[in-house]
C-alpha cells in the first residue's frame, strides 16, 4: 500500500477498539488509576508514597494525519523498585483512551503504523491493534528513528572501539580490574570510559527482519548522540529517507573535556560520505545541536550556541541551506532560547523558549532576525509539543500539577486532553504557588515562587524553607520534579520561597551570564533578599528558617553556611560543590569549571579565577554553625562524592550536628524508587528535627 493511502486508512483506526468485528481484538478503555488506598484517601496529604503512584506522562507523537495521538505514560511499583513504561492511543481532539502496547517506549508515527521499542527490539503495529511485526533483531539497541518515507531507519548502539580494560590490554589477564589511561576523561557523569562508544547504524527497511547496520562512525571514538544523555532527538531524517543529520562531538582526551564545540553532521546514504556544516559555514565553536529537516529537504533548523566552552550560552536557531551552504541566525533579536523546534511550510518555524520563568510556544519567520510571536502564556511550563498541520499537542505542566497533554490552538488556547492523575488531584489538595516580585540588592526586581502549604491560614506562622537552585543556570520555572517535588514540602507544612536568582534563563542573557566567574557575590545576595522578604511576612516564621538545594543549589547551602549570619536553622545539600580546588581536579568536564570559575587554581594571575577559589565553601568553613544533612550519590562524577565527605568531615570535626546518607547506585540525582523513598525520610526528618 502506498504512504499516502495509509494516511487516508489512519483517521478511521480508533473506531476499531470499540469493536469486536471479524478478527479485530477488542481493546478497553482505559480508566487512569494510581491506586490510592482508602487511609491515603482519608489523610488526604501529598507523600512520598501517593507521589511514587503518579502516572507520569512522556513522549508524545500525533499520527500523520493529525487524528491520533499516541502517548506513554510510566507507573512504578515501589515493592519492585521499578518502572513500566506503556503507550496509550486517543483522538488528538481528546476522549476515550486505549492502551495499544503494555511495556513499550519511544512511540514513532509512519503513516498508520506506529513504532516503537519493546524486549530490547524495535516493533510496529497498526493503529487498530493488529499486525504486530518485529522490526529488528539486534543486540544492545538503545534508541532508534524511522525515516518519514519508511524506506530507512537508524539505530543506535555501544561499540567496542578503545583497549582500555586491563583484561583488553593484555589477554593473558583475562580476569584483571585495571582500566589504562593516558589522556583525560577517564570517567564521565556517571560510568568510566572503557572504550565502549554510541555509534549510529543506518539500515533499510522492507526486506525482513534487521539483522544488522551500517555503523556510520566505524572505527571513531567518540559518541552520537552525545554523552552523557545519549538523547535520539539529536538525530534526524530527512524526509525521502535518503539523509541522516546528527549531532557530534569529534574530539578525544583533553581536548574533549575542556570544549563543548559540537557540531551538525550529514551522512549521505547513496554515497557513504558525512560533511559537518557547521565546519563548512565557518566558526562555530560552541554546542551546536538538535538538526530538523525543513519538508522540502532543503534546509536544516537547529540549535546554536556561539560562546565554547559555555554550556549556557544563549541557545539561538539556526537555519542552514543546503543550495548555497548559507546559515541565517533566526533569533538574533530575541534575547531567549529557542527549543523543540518544528517546521511549518518551508518559511516559518515554531519553538518553545523560556521566558520569566515559565516555557511557552513561539513562533517565527525562517529569515535572519525574524520578529518572535509568543502563542501561549500563562504561569505553565510546556516541555515540548508535537504538531501537524494546525492541530498542536502539548506535554505540561505546573509547580501545582504533574505533566498531562494538552491541545494547543494556533492562538494560544489550552485544552486539556488526559487525566492520567485526575484521582489524585480530586482527593488530595495541592498548595497554593504565588508570584512575588522581590527587590535585590542592587535595585533590580526578581520572580520569586512562594508555594504555601495546602491548608495554609495566614493567621499562623509556618516554617520557612528557602529553596537554591541547581544549574547553576537552570530555570525556577513552573517545573514539576519528582526528586525535589516543592508540593511535598508544601504539604509538610512549609513555606517554600523559590527565587529566579541571577545566573537563571528566562530573564535575558545579562541576568544569566552574570553569574558565571561569580558564584559568592551577586546570586547570593540574591538567595538572601527573597528569603528576608518573605520572612517579614506575620505568616512566616523567622526563627524557623531552613535553606536547601542540589549540585550549584548545594554549592549554595555550603556557601550560606558560612556567612548566613544566624539566619538559618537547618541545612540541606544534595551532591554540593563544597571545595573549588579539589572540585577542579575530581570532575570530568572541566570546560565547566573553566567557564563558570574563570580557570584552573594555579593560575594565579587570573583574577577572575583567584577570586573564585578564594571564595570557596571551605575556606569559610570555620564559621559554620547550623546542623546540615548531606546527600551524595557514589556514581556521582560530575560533582563527586568526595566534596560531600569532605564538607561531612568539616561539620563532623567542628561538633556541628550533621548527617551523610550516600546512595551506592546513585549518580547525581535519585532516580529509583526506593532510594527516593529514603531521601524523602531523611529530608523531612531532618527538617522536622530542627524547624519543628
Amino acid at each position: 500500500m502506498k504512504f499516502a493511502n495509509l494516511l487516508k486508512s489512519t483517521a478511521a483506526a480508533l473506531l476499531a477498539f470499540m469493536c469486536s468485528c471479524n478478527n479485530q481484538p477488542v481493546m478497553e478503555t482505559v480508566n487512569f488509576t494510581n491506586n490510592l488506598t482508602p487511609e491515603e484517601i482519608a489523610a488526604g496529604k501529598f507523600t512520598p508514597e501517593v507521589m511514587w503512584k503518579m502516572g507520569r506522562v512522556g513522549n508524545q507523537k500525533l499520527s500523520p494525519d493529525g487524528n491520533l495521538l499516541a502517548f506513554t505514560v510510566t507507573y512504578y511499583d515501589m515493592a519492585a523498585n521499578k518502572g513500566t513504561t506503556s503507550i496509550y492511543l486517543m483522538p488528538a481532539k481528546g476522549g476515550s483512551v486505549v492502551r495499544l502496547v503494555e511495556k513499550a517506549s519511544s512511540p514513532q508515527w509512519v503513516g498508520n503504523r506506529l513504532y516503537f521499542m519493546a524486549e530490547g527490539q524495535v516493533w510496529s503495529i497498526l493503529a487498530d491493534g493488529t499486525d504486530k511485526q518485529q522490526v529488528t533483531d539486534i543486540e544492545g539497541i538503545e534508541s532508534y528513528g524511522i525515516a518519514p518515507a519508511g524506506n530507512s531507519m537508524f539505530y543506535t548502539k555501544k561499540v567496542h572501539v578503545v583497549d582500555i580494560k586491563g583484561s583488553d590490554v593484555y589477554a593473558e589477564a583475562d580476569k584483571s580490574k585495571a582500566r589504562i589511561y593516558d589522556d583525560l576523561m577517564a570517567r564521565h557523569w556517571d560510568y568510566w570510559d572503557e572504550g565502549n562508544y554510541s555509534h549510529i547504524f543506518v539500515a533499510s527497511l522492507g526486506q525482513g527482519l534487521v539483522k544488522e547496520g551500517t555503523d556510520i562512525m566505524e572505527g571513531a571514538a567518540w559518541d552520537a548522540p552525545l554523552a552523557p544523555y545519549f538523547d535520539s532527538e539529536e538525530i534526524a531524517w530527512n524526509n525521502a529517507g535518503t539523509a541522516l543529520a546528527y549531532t557530534c562531538k569529534q574530539l578525544t582526551g583533553a581536548a574533549y573535556a575542556i570544549s563543548t564545540d559540537s557540531d551538525i553532521f550529514i551522512y549521505d546514504l547513496a554515497t557513504k560520505t558525512t560533511r559537518n556544516i557547521c565546519k563548512e559555514w565557518g566558526e562555530m565553536p560552541g554546542y551546536d545541536k538538535y538538526p530538523v529537516w525543513s519538508p522540502s529537504d532543503k534546509q536544516i533548523a537547529f540549535r546554536s550556541m556561539r560562546r565554547a566552552g559555555n554550556e549556557s550560552d544563549k541557545e539561538r536557531l539556526f537555519v542552514w541551506n543546503s543550495e548555497d551552504g548559507s546559515m541565517r541566525d533566526i533569533t538574533s533579536k530575541f534575547d531567549y532560547n529557542a527549543t523543540n523546534v518544528v517546521w511549518e511550510g518551508e518559511d516559518r518555524l515554531y519553538f518553545i523558549a523560556p521566558i520569566t520563568a515559565t516555557h511557552q510556544i513561539c513562533r517565527a519567520s525562517a529569515t535572519a532576525g525574524a520578529k518572535v510571536e509568543i502563542l501561549t502564556s500563562g504561569d505553565h511550563d510546556i516541555n515540548t509539543f508535537t504538531k501537524v498541520g494546525n492541530k498542536i499537542v502539548a506535554h505540561m505542566n505546573t509547580i501545582m500539577k504533574a505533566p498531562e497533554l494538552y491541545g494547543v490552538a494556533l492562538s494560544g488556547a489550552l485544552t486539556q486532553l488526559t487525566f492520567v492523575n485526575q484521582q489524585i488531584y480530586d482527593n488530595i489538595p495541592m498548595g497554593k504557588c504565588e508570584k512575588r516580585w522581590v527587590k535585590t540588592t542592587d535595585g533590580k526586581q526578581m520572580l520569586t515562587w512562594v508555594i504555601l502549604p495546602p491548608d495554609f491560614d495566614q493567621s499562623k506562622k509556618y516554617p520557612t524553607l528557602l529553596y537554591c537552585q541547581g544549574g547553576p543556570q537552570s530555570v525556577v520555572s513552573q517545573f514539576w520534579s519528582y526528586r525535589w517535588n516543592f508540593q511535598l514540602m508544601a504539604s509538610e507544612g512549609y513555606i517554600v520561597v523559590a527565587p529566579n536568582r541571577r545566573g537563571l534563563p528566562s530573564f535575558g542573557q545579562e541576568w544569566l551570564d552574570q553569574i558565571s566567574g561569580d558564584y559568592s557575590g551577586q546570586n547570593i545576595r540574591d538567595y538572601l533578599a527573597a528569603i528576608d522578604d518573605v520572612s517579614r511576612e506575620p505568616w512566616s516564621d523567622e526563627e524557623r528558617l531552613g535553606a536547601v538545594g542540589a549540585s550549584y543549589g548545594g554549592y549554595s547551602v555550603y556557601y550560606l553556611a558560612g556567612h548566613h549570619e544566624g539566619r538559618f536553622k537547618a541545612l540541606i545539600s544534595h551532591c554540593g560543590i563544597f571545595n573549588f580546588e579539589s572540585m577542579y581536579g575530581h570532575t570530568e568536564e572541566l570546560w565547566f569549571v573553566n567557564n563558570d570559575y574563570g580557570g584552573p587554581y594555579w593560575d594565579k594571575k587570573n583574577r577572575t579565577a583567584q577570586r573564585s577559589y578564594a571564595n570557596s565553601p571551605h575556606k569559610a568553613v570555620a564559621k559554620w554553625d547550623t546542623p546540615i544533612l548531606i546527600f551524595t550519590g557514589e556514581l556521582d562524577f560530575r560533582i563527586p562524592f568526595t566534596q560531600s565527605l569532605e564538607a561531612f568531615t568539616a561539620a563532623k570535626m567542628q561538633g556541628i550536628p550533621a548527617k551523610l546518607v550516600a546512595f551506592e547506585n546513585e549518580a547525581h540525582q535519585v532516580f529509583q524508587p526506593q532510594n527516593s523513598l529514603v531521601w524523602n525520610r531523611e529530608f523531612f526528618g531532618w527538617l522536622n528535627k530542627y524547624l519543628k
